[in-house]
């Protein structure tokens, strides 16, 4: 990525199955992340458009730190997709096979996982209700909300409904009202997902601060989960997203997240910093 000039600093677009992120790595650049950037960029019309923005810097004990704002300029505790993609790109620039990549989550490991896919081990749930968090507390399998969802924390907030038809969901309508539920003291990303078939799951993503996203890899980890304490999955699932399909694999050292990722493009932004 070329180096920034007076006028214009470097950036580069990635996604992970079309859930899109624009990408700054401030260690070649130093700071460059401001609120009115993060805003002035999202914007699909006069912006780039992005879900979500991501600043690389340097960490003094792990290869790499990872910072994340949602497109409406809140800050995201965890972005799995996200993470596939800049391991992938940091891995492919280095010629390693592993890093450590230190988040707002904790410390994260990327793995060249062969054939274009990255495996990220996102950690272990959380599972209890002041973790994910909710505003009182409940058990998070079943929450008191019509259709009793599942929450779990995988560094910022899920909500998981399981359903008969994911594609019948208005999801426009939908996701904003759970969002915002005020069970959610810091809102939530909100998943519709349908089981389509022995460890094959369909779902659709409505993120919080965001909007309705192509893939989610945090929330694909997260319905995995729920899938896996109610019973319905046993073993590795596929999950099937409107952007492509990525492999969930839960363990006792995390939840394993696999995919392909890809570097769209590289640019020069111009714009409001």
């Amino acid at each position: 990525m070329e180096n920034k000039t007076e006028n214009s600093v470097p950036f580069m677009k990635m996604h992970g199955l079309g859930n899109d992120f624009v990408v700054f790595d401030e260690r070649v650049n130093g700071p460059l992340v401001t609120n009115a950037l993060v805003i002035a960029m999202a914007h699909r019309h006069f912006g780039v458009g992005y879900d979500q923005l991501v600043a690389i810097r340097d960490h003094a004990s792990e290869d790499i730190e990872l910072v994340f704002w949602n497109a409406d300029g809140s800050i995201a505790g965890a972005c799995g997709n996200a993470t596939r993609c800049i391991a992938g790109w940091e891995l492919a620039r280095t010629g390693q096979v592993s890093l450590t990549i230190r988040t707002e989550r904790g410390v994260l490991h990327g793995t060249d996982a062969g054939n274009g896919n990255i495996e990220v081990n996102m950690g272990h749930p959380l599972l209890l209700w002041n973790e994910v968090p909710l505003a009182q507390e409940m058990d998070t399998l079943a929450l008191p909300i019509e259709g009793k969802p599942t929450a779990t924390g995988m560094g910022n907030p899920h909500c998981t409904f399981f359903v008969d038809d994911v594609d019948a969901i208005n999801l426009e309508t939908f996701g904003p009202s759970i969002e915002h539920h005020p069970l959610f003291p810091e809102r939530t990303n909100v998943q519709v997902a349908q089981i389509v078939g022995p460890n094959q799951i369909r779902m659709r993503v409505w993120e919080r601060g965001v909007g309705i996203t192509l893939a989610s890899g945090s929330s694909s980890c997260a319905v995995a989960v729920a899938a896996s304490r109610k019973g319905l999955i046993d073993g590795p699932a596929t999950l099937r997203l409107d952007g492509g399909e990525i492999q969930i694999k839960i363990t006792d050292k995390g939840v394993l997240m696999t995919g392909a990722w890809a570097h769209v493009f590289d640019g020069q932004w111009r714009g409001v910093r």
